[in-house]
Parts: structure tokens; C-alpha cells; sequence
């Protein structure tokens, strides 16, 4: 794996300067609303710390409505995609009403759950509401899933949203799982589970060390695990019996183009951006660190998000430390944002995890 193929090398020099044009663009494409901090789960990799009962209010619907009706003064609402994220979404009594307002004025929208709260009826105002995607949490059997949530119901509540979701064909809906110690070495016979299940479309990602992930060693696979399952996705994608894909974290070396729709991009403050419960405004939902680039309260959210994210948009600032010898600098820019410490440094590269004699 040291040295990158000529065909993937000429592919990923077009990336990049398909990717410097989109940069220089920057349009919104999506925009994660952090609309509550409540959460009816205790996940062990949780980098929002949420509780059941949250120190800090929900945000009031009315407040990112405003948000919306400065988008639409500067570009096509139906080109914006709002996902709306938490905390757990459907402890907010007023999702409804969110989404009709969301879809009155133009704008389609999803969201991502960990289905505890979801019940058929819910599923069915929520479509009426103009829900047009959902991502739900399952990250792999019972005990595993149940061990990585913190609640015992936790997998039966989950399977069964996954199964109301898939009667609606006209719903768009995947299946995400945070692949640990505890759940790797089942991951083929789960993945002919959720094809049991009917599920069509399966994420994978990586837990990072941040929040209350950042000391936990049962989350974060060996080296030799990590390359193992890039080539279970790999292989999957062959058999093609469901869309597996990894996740948007690191660049992955000539695992590039195999495990992916696309290659690696971070697309936060470049066609995606944010707005946390406290009216932060940032990329996307996953920077733990403080790259925030101002706030709704006291800032025009489209003047922000023209004029400023310098840092999600000008790379080169994240090139030291181990970056700053890197050959494929050029093409990983860095990796995610959400990988950034808040002294700019790296917090860890999976390409070095997975090949760390490689330079």
C-alpha cells in the first residue's frame, strides 16, 4: 500500500481540482440543525455528552426559520438539504411543525435517530410533515448495540424502526454503524441481517478518541483490524448485494475509490454547514473542537458563511506536525475537520493506523 496506482493517482489528481472549484463555490448543500440536546440513550462514543434532561434548552423552531428565510433570499431552498440531528430528534414534540415549516418554505428535509421513539404513527406524521430521509443507528446484535447505547431496549427499538422505515418505499433511509472491538468480528453475519431486514443502503464509520470516546480503547480498532474492515467494505461492494460504504473519515491510500461512492473530501464549510442548539454556526456536527465560525443570534448566517471559514476552506494551516512530511498532503488536505485538536494538530490519521511503517 505505499505507493498509490498510476490510475488512482490520475484520479485523485482530478478530484482535487474538481474539489479546489467546489471549494472556491462553496454552495450549501446541507445543513445540520442541532435542534435539541435531549436524548433518551447514554452512548459510550457520544461527543455531545447529551442526558436525558439537558441544561440547554431546545431551539426554538422560530429561531432557524429565520435562518432559512435568509437562505432563500441567496439561493434555491430546494437545493439546501436540512438534517436535522441532536441529542434524539423525536423527544421534540413540535418535529412536525418543524418539518411542515421546512417544506412550506421550500426546503427538503431528513433526519437521523436512534428510533427508540419511533412508533407508526409517528412514522406517518412525520412523512405528512415532508420528511424525505431518515438515517437510524444500529451498531451491530443485541448485546453489542445495547452495550455501545446504554439501554437494554435498546436494539429491539431500533430493528423495529428499521423495519417501519423500509414498508415506505418513497422514503430514503440507511443504516449506520459505529464499528468497535465489540462488534468487528460479527460484521459479516450482520450485514446479512440488515439484508434480511431489507435494508438497501449500510454506512460504517470508525469511532474517533473524542468525548467520551477519547479514553475508551474498546473503541478503537487494532491496525490490523482497520485494514481488515476496509476490506470487508471493500469486498461488499463487489458482491453488491447492499450499498455498504465507509464513512467520511480520512483519507484511505489506495483504498480510495473501494470503499466509497467518492473519494475522500471533508465537505464541512465547504457544501456543509450547521447551526448547534446554542445557535453556534459551524461545519458539520462532528468538530468537537471550537472552529466556530459565529452564531445565529447575532449574525447574518449567509454573510458568515460566505465571507468567513477560512479554516474549513484554506488547507494549508494543517499542514504540521505528522502532516506536515506527508506525500499525500495534497490529496487528504488534512483529513476532517472533526480530527483537529483545538491547537490544530491532528488527532489521529487512519491511513498512519493502518500502515504506521509507511511515510
Amino acid at each position: 500500500m505505499e505507493h498509490l496506482s498510476l490510475r488512482r493517482h490520475i484520479a485523485l489528481e482530478i478530484d482535487r481540482i474538481l474539489q479546489n472549484r467546489l471549494i472556491e463555490r462553496h454552495p450549501l448543500r446541507q445543513l445540520f440543525w442541532e435542534c435539541t440536546l435531549r436524548c433518551n440513550l447514554h452512548c459510550r462514543h457520544c461527543g455531545s455528552d447529551c442526558h436525558t434532561d439537558s441544561k440547554h434548552a431546545d431551539m426554538p423552531v422560530a429561531d432557524f426559520l429565520r435562518v432559512l428565510d435568509v437562505i432563500s433570499q441567496h439561493q434555491n431552498p430546494n437545493e439546501t438539504f436540512i438534517i436535522v440531528t441532536g441529542g434524539e430528534p423525536l423527544l421534540r414534540k413540535d418535529l412536525e411543525e418543524c418539518g411542515r415549516e421546512f417544506y412550506r418554505r421550500g426546503f427538503p428535509w431528513g433526519m437521523v435517530t436512534n428510533g427508540m421513539e419511533l412508533t407508526r404513527s409517528r412514522l406517518n406524521s412525520l412523512i405528512q410533515s415532508g420528511l424525505h430521509s431518515l438515517t437510524i443507528s444500529l451498531d451491530g446484535f443485541e448485546a453489542d448495540h445495547n452495550w455501545m447505547r446504554g439501554n437494554k431496549t435498546g436494539f429491539n427499538r431500533a430493528a423495529e424502526a428499521i423495519h417501519l422505515v423500509n414498508t415506505e418505499s418513497d422514503l430514503i433511509n440507511d443504516v449506520v454503524t459505529c464499528v468497535n472491538t465489540h462488534n468487528f468480528s460479527t460484521l459479516p453475519q450482520f450485514k446479512n441481517y440488515l439484508i434480511e431486514l431489507g435494508v438497501k443502503r449500510w454506512r460504517l464509520f470508525t469511532v474517533f478518541p473524542a468525548g467520551r470516546a477519547k479514553d475508551d480503547e474498546e473503541l478503537q480498532l487494532s491496525p490490523h483490524q482497520l485494514r481488515e474492515l476496509m476490506q470487508f467494505i471493500a469486498s461488499s461492494r463487489k458482491e453488491k448485494l447492499i450499498d455498504v460504504s465507509y464513512g467520511c473519515e480520512s483519507f484511505l491510500g489506495n483504498y480510495e475509490g473501494e470503499v466509497r461512492d467518492h473519494f475522500f473530501t471533508c465537505q464541512a464549510g465547504v457544501t456543509v454547514g450547521s447551526i448547534r442548539c446554542n445557535g453556534d454556526i459551524g461545519g458539520c456536527l462532528s468538530i468537537r473542537s471550537d472552529y466556530t465560525q459565529g452564531n445565529i443570534y447575532h449574525d447574518n448566517f449567509m454573510e458568515i458563511w460566505n465571507k468567513r471559514f477560512e479554516p474549513y476552506r484554506n488547507y494549508e494551516w494543517k499542514h504540521n506536525g505528522e502532516c506536515a512530511d506527508c506525500r499525500f498532503f495534497r490529496y487528504c488536505r488534512g483529513n476532517g475537520m472533526h480530527l483537529r485538536k483545538e491547537d490544530g494538530h491532528i488527532l489521529v490519521c487512519n491511513y498512519k493506523r493502518m500502515f504506521p511503517d509507511k511515510k
